[in-house]
């Protein structure tokens, strides 16, 4: 059986080192790498497909579901879109270096207040090949180091970027281990790499709430989560009609395997026969598989009745629970118990009850007569995302550039002593 304990103790140990030199590297030299990755990941391309075409087989071959193969699937205009992804990350600007607060004491001394590297993060996600070249390319750019964990469907695919990577490394003069991949593919070797507190600095999981639950109650290294999202939409019974189906279908349909798409349709009680039906229609005719409780199982039979775990699931697929509620509180009330803080939307019209949704709903962002779909790094202005933060500690919602930094103190005197 392998040393797992020291295979990871070896790879954080070169990460580490990898670390010191990337917080060294200038912003040009950054880009320079970024450059690179984009300029071989079009030039590698028909490597890259190949290994992906392996990944997709054994795939298929293991049962994996069709939602999940979109995930997983690389093609060459997907490809070209990464690209285009790590060249925007260069015309980002670079937060390492940034002075965030300056001070002057009484006594003279001048504080400021600097951002700089996390240090080594510890990547931890699921088949999703482009997570792969999205968390190398903000870990570069802000000067940290990785290791990468995929997930083994996808592990012919990450070998391929991986090489990406470390060859614009190499190329461009830094370090190769600043990118690492494991290619161990036992889930219980996931335990052994939890425990490097004394290389690794942050653990993030992205994928489903299974694996994040696991990172968060194994690890002895600080963990953001992200990911998980069971995400509401909520038609207010002063909702514009026309805003509504376009709305529900977006959030639901426009791709159903990502976390910020919606898990629950709530509805106003006095919305039910005006506006209600349309949807539903517009719901089935877009194939989503509803659960309902007895209030939308009675307005249509295609609704499964919803029990107490439909609630709390994260379906990641064309299915979509449904439940009449009461008043604004209810719909509220239901959100902060079954959600994961991801998205959350309301459809209304109402100033004050759409002020009120956003200010008592508990989640990462909150919309207004938006598609939840939103919630997004790319969306948001921030480049590529490393994932989106559902907690409230150092980062939150949509993780660009910035998420992935710490801060230190630099105090300058002329000779001060403390009395």
């Amino acid at each position: 059986m392998m040393d797992y304990k020291t295979l990871f103790e070896t790879m954080g140990r070169q990460a580490k080192t990898a670390a010191f030199d990337m917080q060294k590297a200038s912003t040009k030299m950054k880009n320079d790498v970024l450059a690179r990755v984009a300029d071989i990941l079009e030039a590698d391309m028909a490597t890259i497909l190949t290994a992906n075409e392996e990944d997709m087989k054994h795939a298929a071959a293991n049962g994996v579901p069709p939602v999940m193969m979109d995930r997983l699937q690389l093609t060459a205009e997907r490809i070209r879109q990464i690209a285009l992804g790590v060249r925007q990350v260069i015309d980002l600007p670079d937060p390492i270096g940034e002075c965030m607060e300056r001070t002057t004491r009484p006594n003279g001394i001048r504080i400021e207040k600097r951002r700089v590297p996390l240090g080594v993060i510890a990547m931890i996600y699921e088949a999703r090949p482009n997570v792969t070249i999205d968390a190398a390319v903000l870990c570069l750019k802000t000067g940290n180091a990785v290791i990468l964990r995929g997930g083994k469907e996808a592990m012919e695919s990450n070998r391929a970027l991986v090489a990406v990577l470390r060859r614009a490394l190499k190329e461009s003069g830094l370090p190769e281990d600043a990118v690492q991949l494991v290619e161990v593919t036992d889930h219980e070797a996931v335990s052994d790499l939890l425990r490097q507190r004394a290389y690794i600095d942050v653990v993030i999981p992205r994928g489903g709430a299974g694996l994040i639950r696991r990172i968060v109650e194994e690890s002895r290294i600080p963990v953001i989560e992200t990911g998980s999202g069971v995400v509401h939409v909520y038609v207010d019974k002063e909702a514009d009609p026309a805003k509504v189906v376009p709305i529900v279908i977006n959030a639901k349909t426009q791709r159903p395997s990502v976390c910020n798409a919606a898990e629950t349709l709530l509805v106003h009680r006095e919305a039910v026969d005006t506006i209600l039906p349309d949807v539903i229609d517009a719901l089935i005719k877009a194939g989503v598989h509803l659960y309902g409780d007895e209030a939308i199982q009675r307005l249509t039979a295609a609704a499964m009745p919803a029990t107490e775990e439909s609630w709390y699931t994260e379906y990641n697929d064309l299915v979509m629970n449904c439940r009449v509620v009461d008043s604004l509180e209810e719909a509220i009330d239901h959100i902060n118990r079954y959600g994961t803080k991801h998205s959350e939307c309301i459809i209304t019209e109402n100033k004050a009850t759409a002020d009120t949704f956003m200010r008592d709903v508990d989640a990462s962002s909150v919309y207004v007569n938006a598609s939840t779909r939103f919630t997004d790094g790319f969306e948001f202005g921030y480049g590529a995302e490393i994932g989106i933060s559902t907690q409230k500690l150092h980062a939150r919602g949509p993780m660009g550039l910035p998420a992935l930094t710490s801060y230190k103190f630099l105090v300058y005197g002329d000779g001060q002593t403390r009395g």
